[in-house]
């Protein structure tokens, strides 16, 4: 996942795949624990990928907090 194309999403569309990431993260763990994942680096990398859209939400919330003033 690119940065860029984080950047370029609505809100709306970021706290959606915010959501998504949890979700797929949630099922990785359950996978893992239960001996039935394929790809163990693949929790690193949705864990990567969810903290990326974190921080565009934030850089996006702290941007219009500072227009708005």
């Amino acid at each position: 996942m690119d940065v860029k194309e984080l950047q370029g999403m609505a809100d709306i569309e970021l706290q959606e795949k915010e959501r998504q990431l949890k979700q797929e993260i949630f099922n990785l763990r359950f996978q893992l624990a239960t001996g039935r994942i394929e790809n163990p680096m693949k929790i690193r990398q949705t864990r990567r990928d969810l903290a990326r859209v974190k921080t565009v939400l934030t850089q996006k919330m702290t941007a219009s907090k500072g227009r708005g003033s």
